[in-house]
């Protein structure tokens, strides 16, 4: 982050407008890496799946600027699985999506689970290399091609 700035953290519904910057991002970059065919992933819950308690999702803030953003979903009772983990590409490389995934691992244990589980795709490997970095397991062989696994799996248990 830029020395002296701290992000705002909001929890806001799926349906607010200030996340379309977020929805809109990533449907580029899912599009851009697996083609047209990735384009409803971002529909793929319906708005009451980031709803407290079962889920929720947070943006982070630079003045009205939504800079950074993500979500979990209810996975089962005790496991909430992360979604949507999004910075905006002019603010990358700053220690966002770590505060953001920090934020969804505080609010995850507050709403009682215990374990949160993601999947990331093999052609983020920025995403794979952000879970690594902030404590989560892979459930894959991190020696194969990730290209040959299909979606890379991460878990995390709470304390």
């Amino acid at each position: 982050m830029t020395a002296g700035t701290t992000p705002v953290v909001r929890r806001v519904a799926w349906e607010d407008p200030a996340t379309a910057p977020l929805k809109e991002e990533l449907t580029r970059e899912y599009v851009s890496r697996y083609g047209e065919q990735a384009r409803g992933e971002l529909t793929s819950y319906g708005p009451a799946a980031y709803t407290p308690p079962d889920g929720t999702l947070v943006l982070l803030f630079e003045g009205d600027e939504p800079v950074a953003g993500g979500a979990f979903v209810r996975r089962d009772e005790r496991t909430a699985e992360l979604k949507r983990i999004w910075t905006d590409s002019r603010h990358r490389r700053r220690g966002l999506a770590r505060l953001v995934v920090a934020e969804l691992e505080r609010d995850a244990v507050a709403f009682g689970y215990r374990r949160i589980y993601l999947t990331t795709g093999p052609r983020q490997p920025e995403a794979a290399g952000l879970y690594l970095a902030t404590g989560y397991t892979p459930l894959f062989d991190v020696t194969a091609d990730p290209l040959t696994i299909g979606l890379l799996p991460f878990e995390k248990h709470l304390g």
